[in-house]
């Protein structure tokens, strides 16, 4: 399959870098960001966080073992455009179904290789995150005059392209699989259970608000029997707990969460009646819902090997992230505590509350890609349900 001709990536500053064009050809804008982890290139580009991104990978390689079926954190691509040095044509994995290009191809999403990603990415760390733009039929000129008309990054609320349009149920047994592109269709390894179903009853159920859900969180919630239920990211705390969860997890997604004052409201509201996680976006909600504000990095927290102390006991985590915005814990109510710091820039990546059961992270404990040495999120929120007495039950009854 021949690839499509010489590609341009246009900064917003100007700065132009000319490569190979691959995937589709066209045109797509979007903010530039890179990420460090050296594999995982399906898993990114099907993260939601990534919504409304043009994804630079640092490692200079990609597509080496294919793309499957099976390896895809959404229905998905998310992210608008993909930058890498060296693009592989002939992948070698027996899991593979289809070259990198094919699948960017298949969903309309264009690519730049041959392009020296080290100087863009020092270009990024130095300047910070800007806009961008790939385009294979204009001029730098043209594309540059055309990306500084376009709607930027920051001024887009991206959750309501990714959440989920109805509750479903998910379903690990039903297979994970390619799936088309239509949001209103049950996303590979989700079946609908319009009436609540009985399908695994007895087990922890949690409700999820999606704001941009990765797949393995829900997979690893399965693995732990749980039952999880998916809700659309408007959902208001009457919808969430008319499903007597025993957890409610808010979930990472993409963009500014000043978008996300609903929600806000929304956890204000499910605190005390139900335990809560919030996952990197659920984290930043739920730290605004406690009186804390949020600012954007320069250049973001995007990859594998981000060191996160835990002030509690010392430890420090290697985590997988992808963020572009933190807490700025100063405001926080004295009910919540800072729990983790990032040891790369001092900021704030988990929160604890000191008397309900509610703890947040900003890093992404589900990994897909990264390590897995922070699935233990998953085992202290499900202890958290076991131990958790809800709120009426604390009050004293009134005596007649």
């Amino acid at each position: 399959m021949s690839l499509p001709a010489t590609a341009l990536l246009v900064l917003e500053d100007g700065t132009t870098f000319t490569g190979e064009g691959f995937g589709a050809a066209g045109r797509t804008h979007g903010e530039v960001v890179f990420a460090t982890a050296m594999t995982g290139y399906q898993e990114m580009l099907t993260d939601p966080s990534f919504a409304g991104q043009v994804l630079v990978m640092t490692y200079p390689l990609a597509g080496n073992y294919g793309i499957n079926g099976e390896d895809v954190e959404s229905k998905r691509i998310q992210v608008r455009g993909l930058v890498v040095r060296e693009v592989c044509e002939k992948p070698s994995h027996w899991h593979s179904e289809m070259t990198l290009h094919e699948y960017l191809l298949s969903e309309g999403v264009p690519g730049i290789a041959g392009i020296d990603t080290r100087a863009l990415t020092r270009r990024l760390r130095t300047a910070g995150v800007m806009m961008g733009t790939i385009t294979t039929d204009e001029t730098a000129e043209e594309a540059l005059a055309r990306l500084r008309s376009a709607s930027r990054y920051g001024d887009t609320d991206l959750v309501d392209a990714v959440s989920t349009d109805k509750p479903y149920v998910w379903s690990a047994d039903s297979g994970v699989r390619f799936q088309p592109d239509d949001r209103t269709v049950p996303a590979p390894g989700v079946r609908f259970q319009p009436d609540g179903g009985a399908a695994g009853a007895g087990l922890r159920h949690i409700a999820i608000v999606d704001s941009g859900v990765k797949y393995n969180i829900m997979r690893l919630l399965g693995q732990r029997g749980c039952r999880v239920t998916a809700l659309p990211a408007h959902a208001l705390a009457d919808d969430i707990l008319a499903l007597a969860p025993d957890g409610v997890l808010f979930s990472p997604g993409p963009g500014d969460p000043a978008f996300l004052e609903y929600q806000v409201e929304t956890i204000r509201q499910v605190i005390g009646r139900a335990p809560v996680l919030g996952i990197c976006l659920g984290h930043q909600v739920l730290a605004r819902a406690f009186g804390a504000s949020t600012f954007k990095l320069k250049f973001g927290h995007r990859g594998a090997n981000h060191p996160v102390k835990d002030l509690a006991s010392g430890r420090v985590h290697i985590t997988a992230q992808n963020h572009g915005y933190a807490v700025d814990p100063d405001g926080l109510s004295s009910d919540i505590e800072v729990a983790q710091v990032h040891l790369n820039d001092g900021t704030c990546e988990g929160l604890r509350h000191l008397r309900e059961p509610v703890i947040s992270i900003q890093y992404h404990s589900e990994a897909s890609p990264g390590p897995l040495d922070n699935v233990y999120v998953f085992d202290r929120f499900i202890a958290m349900i076991a131990e958790f007495r809800p709120e009426a039950a604390r009050q004293p009854r009134e005596v007649a």
